[in-house]
């Protein structure tokens, strides 16, 4: 058997006196545990930062990092604390990064077996388990969106290389970020996976009423943001009509994706990575409705020195480099 990989955590936390806790015994439990766990608390007012505390005599792994300064509440401003959790690492010997999200339970295999499957497959750059959600009865179940393609930023592991290739996890205005590290791993030669065989258990209450349909309309605009393919686009939101809030959840997401070319508002993602995007999700409409082969997506530039994406991999109908925000 071949030695254990040695894997780092980051994690922002906001608020987070409810559910840190629980995530802390969590990884603690762990069969194999991580070289170094960084939480970084970001202006937390509550006992977040007194519940942290609490362990770090007891798991020496842990570090805490308070941010201070005042800033707005944003997906940027989760990523930056991120990239400040990232600064405590210059000092430590990792093959594997992954980001935790303060609200989230494993069982105790789950690094060890998710670092199995990064062994098994050289070619693996970024993956993680299906996230599962509480229901009002207590029982956990697997989201409904969860695909093999899709691997939430909530539990995203990426090998040493292809973090260093992407340049880590960027921030987005509408979130996303999730997403284009998946596209530009894929991008970069890498394989992603999500993997249904290793739970990730989420504690927060899911949003509801005025605050979710504010939601979907910020999700509209993130899919502007990356350049989403429009056909792919509406094919996708036509998929969501049996889901909650049903046709008008569907509506007031597209109207969010429209209002980016009604206002002509810059994308801030590059030229080839909309390029790539789009012909990826592309090759899935030809694939569901079987109008021939699939066709190459790297970018000239990309192609050169990575080996390409393997097309036989997107699901028919199912965003191929995809994101179930």
């Amino acid at each position: 058997m071949s030695e254990p990989k040695n894997y780092v955590l980051v994690t922002a936390a906001y608020n987070e006196e409810a559910h840190i806790g629980r995530t802390i015994e969590s990884i603690a439990g762990q069969t194999l545990l991580p070289q170094r766990w960084v939480i970084v608390s970001d202006c937390s007012t509550d006992r977040t930062d007194e519940i942290i505390r609490r362990y770090l005599a007891k798991y020496p792994f842990i570090r805490l990092v308070r941010i201070e300064e005042k800033h707005a509440r944003n997906f940027g401003a989760q990523v930056m604390a991120i990239h400040r959790g990232f600064e405590q690492l210059s000092e430590v010997d990792y093959e594997f990064i992954a980001n935790v999200d303060s609200d989230l339970s494993f069982e105790p295999t789950y690094y060890s077996k998710l670092l199995q499957k990064f062994e098994e497959d050289p070619k693996l750059g970024l993956a993680g388990g299906f996230i599962f959600e509480q229901g009002h009865d207590g029982v956990f179940r697997s989201r409904v969106l969860n695909t093999e393609k899709s691997i939430g930023h909530a539990v995203q592991m990426v090998r040493r290389e292809c973090y260093e290739a992407i340049g880590g996890w960027v921030a987005m205005p509408y979130g996303g970020q999730d997403w284009v590290a998946l596209v530009t791993a894929q991008m970069h030669g890498w394989r992603i996976k999500a993997f249904s065989d290793l739970p990730v258990y989420h504690h927060r209450p899911t949003g509801g009423g005025d605050r979710r349909f504010r939601n979907l309309f910020r999700e509209g605009r993130m899919d502007y943001s990356v350049g989403s393919y429009p056909p792919f686009e509406i094919l996708k939101l036509v998929r969501r009509f049996v889901f909650p809030p049903y046709l008008l959840g569907s509506f007031v997401r597209l109207y969010g994706f429209l209002w980016g070319y009604c206002i002509r508002e810059e994308r801030p993602v590059s030229r080839e990575f909309m390029q790539f995007l789009r012909s990826e999700q592309k090759n899935a409409l030809r694939k569901l409705f079987r109008l021939g082969p699939a066709k190459q997506t790297l970018p000239k530039s990309i192609a050169r020195r990575a080996e390409p994406v393997c097309t036989d991999e997107v699901p028919g109908g199912k965003p191929p480099a995809g994101h179930n925000a």
